[in-house]
């Protein structure tokens, strides 16, 4: 049975609240500059990847393989975090099929764009504006779970994580505010939902926590955080990587990857 301590809990869902409204962030870069720094997110993105993957595949899915080895016995165990491993890339890839490709969250904008008449007010544009919101929010979902399992188990992984998340959900903001401001003509109003969008993150977390702290043992902590780390690996490399590309060259991507897998496991050994 896993002993919970609240004030881990308290402390992750903090960290998951701070990675959520960070597509604050990026709405205000909408709102208040001309010029997108695409340099910028370009190794931001990259750096973000680079820690998701360090993470889950030397400290995240290592512990989930330990915890359900003991559990269950060495080839259960085993078998038990691969299913968990490919099931959170699973539920992340029917998340995607599921949403479409025209109001996909991830979809690459600059913050220039929002230099454009003010004056489009029709029916389309507000559904497509509502449902890019909408499509982030679900996104945001499970890497809020993700993020706050991840501070529940070992507050030292929430820290570097939950930045790596906000990072990825500056470009997520901008790409909510964009749609948003063409489909109702208002900064302000682009701001606001943009904003609001990344609550999803902290509700995610609450909600997962809610239904699972209940049955939570050692095998289905096992089996979450395996899951955890496919939902990090899927994000990283259907999301973070192909856009670090498309805001920058291909070699700023490669940089901010290694920086990001460098910090992680400099932070990760100084706490041995």
């Amino acid at each position: 049975m896993i002993i919970i301590d609240f004030s881990n809990v308290i402390f992750a869902f903090l960290l998951t609240l701070f990675a959520g409204l960070s597509t604050g962030i990026g709405s205000t870069l909408a709102l208040l500059t001309r010029k997108t720094s695409t340099k910028f997110l370009s190794m931001a993105l990259g750096f973000s990847a680079g820690v998701m993957m360090y993470v889950s595949f030397t400290e995240i899915l290592v512990e989930a393989n330990n915890t359900l080895m003991s559990a269950l016995g060495d080839k259960p165990g085993a078998w038990a975090t691969a299913g968990g491993f490919f099931f959170g890339i699973l539920f992340m890839g029917i998340i995607d099929k599921v949403i479409p490709s025209e109001e996909n969250p991830h979809q690459v904008h600059i913050v220039e764009e929002m230099d454009g008449s003010g004056e489009i007010h029709n029916e389309k544009l507000m559904r497509m504006g509502v449902f890019t919101a909408f499509a982030i929010a679900i996104h945001n979902f499970p890497e809020g779970l993700a993020t706050f399992t991840a501070a529940f188990s070992d507050p030292k992984l929430g820290i570097p994580i939950a930045v790596a998340v906000a990072l990825h959900n500056i470009p997520e903001g901008i790409a909510v505010a964009v749609p948003i401001f063409y489909a109702s003509g208002s900064r302000k109003k682009a701001f606001k939902l943009s904003f609001l969008s990344g609550l999803a993150e902290p509700a995610g977390a609450l909600v997962g926590f809610l239904l699972l702290y209940r049955f939570l043992n050692d095998v289905t902590f096992g089996i979450i955080f395996a899951a955890v780390a496919g939902i990090m690996i899927y994000i990283s490399l259907d999301e973070l990587l192909p856009a670090s590309e498309e805001y920058g060259e291909h070699h700023l991507s490669i940089y901010g990857l290694v920086a990001g897998m460098a910090v992680m496991a400099v932070s990760l050994l100084l706490f041995i």
